[in-house]
């Protein structure tokens, strides 16, 4: 039976909870690496202590995805209840999170908040497939971009907005900026409030043949199903792995490393190590007082350090501020799409492929970029990431079975975490170190995957795949 197309509003509520979604991500990816390194981690262990992001999503989405699939509840809907339990943790995480004393309390917390946002996201994935008919495919994960788009902007600029209007980006040697701790705690708030409001506004339908769902849910079993999946796995749901594959392992690359690699080379203004400043132990450790402060060399050493941290946390909002222009840029990308995409099919490969390719472009810039320059490189890497957001889950969910879109959502996933889990293992430094030692050509080694991404598109073959 033919699914009834829905207006713009109608698609606009359902995917409004990726707002809060997005608050959590850009959040993390924004600033994580400055909490990281506030709290004593070297700029070349960051990216390993990013590696809970990726292997929770390998772990998490999957089973959700299952489950979700196997729900059904004429109360509360088939991928509602994960949106909510999901939002409820996320929320929690991200309001304990910079209030972290230690740097592996740090990390641990973040194993929770990107297992948390899974257990919201994957699912909203699936009910685009659930709700909308083929021909409103594009348009549903366009929609969900632009909402995307929206949170990163804001997200991102948190912190200096927060800064702007009178809290401290300033603190102690260790401890996290009162600013971070705002924004974080808003974002908590936004993530709750928003998924809340697509509960409410967004009813789900019950499968199309309730005694056939009932059926093959008694008889369903993870591992078997599983296994099935991935046995019955398309050609293009493949084609499209090898493009997700260079496609998250730049965008991981930026996450991880944006933040020490550009206050560095484009702001010139690096976080100083307190060691260079302070007392330490027999083994090299900073010393505190009864307080939990530290003890510096001198009152002139003390000034010193706080004058750099100082100038270090203005450049930090900056690159912050900077990164929120690619969700603006990715914003205006899916507007323009959405608007389009409401009448006419688009040449999806075509699209994504060039989107790809001017990200690069982007990242690459950055190696010549100026503070007011930097911009730029982010509006093309806005493109790119607009793209990835939509294009391969419409491509992909024009090829699977409708009935187990939320597994193979969360298969689909494996092609996002594996190159984050290898860039964490040391992909990451082995790489951008073939370039230079400086931290600034990790974001070129992010250029050169994401052109290799578009590049990729050239092997799908799919029509139904690449027109929608």
């Amino acid at each position: 039976m033919e699914k009834r197309k829905l207006n713009f509003w109608q698609i606009w509520n359902m995917s409004f909870g990726f707002l809060g979604i997005q608050f959590g991500f850009a959040l993390q990816g924004g600033f994580m690496s400055r909490i990281f390194q506030t709290l004593g981690a070297e700029v070349d262990d960051i990216p390993g202590l990013w590696i809970a992001a990726p292997l929770t999503g390998l772990l998490v989405q999957p089973i959700i995805g299952y489950l979700s699939d196997n729900t059904w509840s004429p109360k509360f809907g088939r991928r509602k209840p994960y949106f909510l339990i999901g939002a409820i943790l996320a929320s929690i995480t991200l309001f304990i999170m910079p209030h972290s004393p230690a740097l592996w309390i740090a990390a641990g917390l973040l194993w929770v908040l990107d297992s948390s946002i899974n257990i919201s996201m994957e699912p909203f994935r699936a009910l685009v497939a659930d709700k909308l008919p083929e021909s409103q495919r594009s348009n549903g994960f366009v929609v969900q971009t632009l909402i995307i788009g929206i949170g990163t902007w804001i997200a991102s600029n948190l912190p200096w907005l927060v800064n702007k209007m009178g809290i401290s980006n300033e603190a102690s040697a260790g401890v996290v900026p009162p600013s971070v701790v705002v924004a974080f705690s808003i974002g908590a708030f936004v993530f709750i409030t928003s998924i809340i409001y697509t509960l409410v506004t967004t009813k789900e339908d019950p499968p199309e043949n309730l005694e056939e769902f009932l059926s093959e849910k008694k008889e369903s079993r993870f591992i078997s199903d599983l296994f099935a999946s991935l046995k019955d796995m398309p050609s293009t749901m493949k084609k499209l792995g090898l493009i997700q594959f260079f496609s998250w392992f730049a965008f991981f690359t930026m996450w991880s490393l944006s933040m020490p690699a550009l206050t560095e080379h484009v702001f010139n203004a690096p976080k100083p190590d307190v060691k260079e400043y302070a007392q330490l132990n027999a083994e090299g450790e900073v010393l505190k007082d009864d307080k939990k402060e530290t003890i510096f060399l001198s009152l002139e050493k003390e000034e010193v350090y706080k004058a750099k941290d100082k100038v270090y946390n203005d450049a930090a909002d900056l690159v912050g501020s900077s990164t929120g222009v690619y969700g603006l840029s990715s914003m205006a990308f899916a507007l323009l799409l959405s608007f389009y995409t409401m009448k006419n099919k688009i040449n999806r490969k075509l699209i994504h492929m060039a989107s790809l390719i001017l990200g690069g472009l982007g990242f690459i810039y950055m190696f010549f970029a100026t503070p007011s320059t930097l911009m730029y490189s982010f509006i093309l890497i806005g493109f790119s990431w607009g793209s990835i957001l939509s294009m391969p889950y419409a491509m992909l969910s024009s090829s699977v079975n409708p009935k187990k879109m939320g597994m193979m959502m969360g298969l689909f996933n494996m092609f996002i975490v594996i190159p984050q889990i290898i860039a964490a293992l040391g992909g990451i430094n082995f790489l951008y170190k073939l370039i230079g030692s400086e931290h600034i050509n990790a974001m070129l080694l992010a250029g050169i995957s994401l052109i290799i991404a578009g590049l990729c598109n050239l092997f799908i073959t799919d029509k139904n795949a690449i027109s929608g």
